[in-house]
């Protein structure tokens, strides 16, 4: 019983993982002038918080660290916390100067 639930947290670990490196991905494609715009943290920050999270959670997924450590649990709070809050308010800004209307902002030209 106890493999199988060893098993059971180990997969956890990579679902954990490969949510923090979608959000680190996301995050390199997201201008540095829609944080502030979106009155979020700036880049620079969330940046570094992130390629924290991979790392742990890479350590997590390898099971290098203990599976039930709080630095793995940790750094999905951080990337839950930038999937769930700032990537929705960052995304109006994301693809501005692809293009077409590159002067405009959320709610007109700037």
């Amino acid at each position: 019983m106890l493999e199988g639930l060893d098993y059971f947290f180990w997969f956890l670990a990579i679902v954990a993982f490969v949510f923090e490196v979608v959000a680190l991905v996301d995050i390199l494609r997201v201008p540095e002038g829609a944080f502030p715009a979106a009155d979020k943290q700036t880049k620079k920050l969330w940046l570094i918080l992130l390629v924290v999270a991979a790392v742990v959670g890479l350590g997590g997924a390898t099971r290098f660290l203990h599976l039930l450590s709080f630095l793995p649990i940790a750094a999905f709070i951080v990337a839950a916390i930038y999937l769930a809050d700032v990537k929705p308010a960052v995304k109006p800004y994301k693809n501005k100067g692809k293009g077409g209307n590159s002067g405009s902002g959320p709610y007109g030209p700037w």
